[in-house]
């Protein structure tokens, strides 16, 4: 060993660790064992580990099992890993075997190590703080890991939450200026009958409403956590007062309305509810995608597509066309919703795979839950700010479509039968006349009866 290293040990051997860093010899062997995305944990998970070593520490004192000194000294650390000290320090891997006991450890090795300087001792004597005797006392990674894992996601679904209600919002605008704007709607890219282009945005905002429901449902899950119930929750080798502590303390200290699941021994083995939230991501996808779907429809051409609306331009759109410009926000909505599809099948399958008290696959759970909802996120406020909001109608276009059309000879079916309809769809295709016009020739309806069945605006009410 040199002086710019310490020594650890455990139960694998020995390691040498650079002396200056918080994390320790459990830390540095997840980060050689797993090198797989390369990226670290969230902040909002290194966050709550932190909050929930902070309400352990003051569980346990109250408890009489941690001395108080210890016990602050822990807390004031987790202080300093919350308002963003440390981060650097957590250098595990998203992804890991192990069920997260590396993540687990390292916020216990960063923790001791940071509470060690607080009470002026050198960063790795065990002797003062011990990263599993007091940290992580009352503890195992079996609890510690999934509660700081639904508390991020209960942190990402709020912000989820606020991007879409802010899409709703400039939906219903959207549906409130295009109110009056005639255009033909359309059944398997044919021709149907008129419907408001203000009807179809607030469609839009319909299914976002849903959406935006389904979630809010689902968040109401992660509200409950198994901490408190350690390995496989029967609360072993932890304190009784800390078991019913230890939850409302955290609630108390994050102003979150976090509850102790009721059954510990079913929460730390089953993870339905992750079941339910990754379906609430993926459904709110596919629906946006849907909706972008019909963006690049309605906006195709300019010219020599349907040209009913126009997108904002946001960039050129070809590096051989002048002039091209392409609906890239809804693209890359597009391609967010294909990524929750897979995300969601990981979910699926990682949940399946749980056995008996323990369910070893919440790592991938957690990063496939944490980066669709960041996406999705990001996805719904770039759609919202560089795309909804800059939509414009071209009116006449739309009032034309409907003019030519030969869908609107539906609305003449109940006055002259289905069949002489069909044939006046036929000789208005044939011969370019207009439905009211043929049908006035023909004798089947006075030009007024044409002219009030015919009405489109009427059509498009209910």
């Amino acid at each position: 060993m040199t002086n710019d290293y310490r020594t650890e040990r455990d139960l694998v051997g020995k390691k040498e660790i650079p002396r200056s860093v918080y994390w320790g010899i459990h830390s540095a062997r997840a980060a050689e064992n797993f090198p797989i995305t390369g990226n670290r944990l969230p902040v909002e998970m290194i966050v709550s580990l932190a909050w929930i070593k902070k309400a352990c520490a003051q569980a346990n004192f109250e408890a009489g099992v941690l001395p108080e000194k210890i016990a602050r000294a822990i807390e004031n650390a987790c202080d300093d890993i919350i308002v963003g000290r440390l981060h650097d320090q957590f250098i595990v891997d998203a992804i890991q075997g192990g069920a997260g006991t590396s993540t687990n450890m390292n916020a216990n090795e960063v923790i001791a190590n940071r509470a060690i300087e607080i009470l002026g001792g050198k960063i790795g004597d065990y002797s003062v703080v011990n990263p599993n005797d007091h940290v992580n006392c009352g503890q195992s990674t079996n609890d510690v890991y999934p509660s700081c894992g639904k508390m991020m996601l209960y942190q990402l679904s709020l912000k989820l939450l606020e991007a879409l209600a802010g899409l709703i919002d400039a939906l219903d605008e959207k549906a409130r200026e295009f109110d009056q704007i005639l255009k033909m709607g359309r059944t398997q890219m044919q021709d149907a009958v008129p419907i408001r282009l203000g009807q179809e945005f607030a469609a839009y905002a319909s299914v976002m409403r849903r959406e935006y429901g389904r979630l809010a449902h689902a968040q109401k899950e992660m509200l409950s956590l198994n901490l408190g119930g350690t390995a496989i929750g029967t609360g072993m080798n932890a304190h009784p007062k800390y078991i019913a502590r230890v939850v409302p303390i955290l609630a108390e200290m994050t102003g979150v309305p976090f509850e102790q699941s009721a059954d510990l021994i079913d929460a730390t083995q089953n993870l339905d509810c992750y079941v339910v939230l990754s379906a609430a991501i993926k459904s709110c996808g596919i629906s946006l995608s849907k909706i972008c779907n019909d963006l690049r429809l309605l906006s195709s051409g300019p010219r020599d597509g349907l040209g009913e609306i126009n997108l904002p331009a946001r960039q050129n759109g070809s590096s051989i066309m002048p002039g091209k410009v392409n609906p890239v926000i809804p693209e890359v909505v597009n391609q967010i919703a294909f990524r929750l599809a897979g995300y969601d099948t990981t979910v699926t399958m990682a949940v399946e795979a749980g056995q008996l008290e323990l369910n070893a696959f919440e790592p991938v759970i957690f990063d496939s839950l944490a980066q669709g909802m960041k996406q999705l996120t990001n996805g719904i406020t770039t759609l919202t700010k560089n795309c909804i909001q800059g939509i414009t109608a071209n009116r006449e276009q739309c009032f034309n479509e409907v003019s030519r059309s030969v869908g609107v000879v539906t609305a003449l079916c109940p006055l002259i039968g289905y069949d002489a309809a069909c044939a006046l769809a036929e000789e208005s295709l044939r011969t370019q006349v207009p439905i009211g016009e043929l049908a006035v020739a023909c004798g089947l309806l006075t030009k007024e009866q044409a002219d009030a069945a015919l009405d489109p605006i009427k059509m498009t009410h209910v």
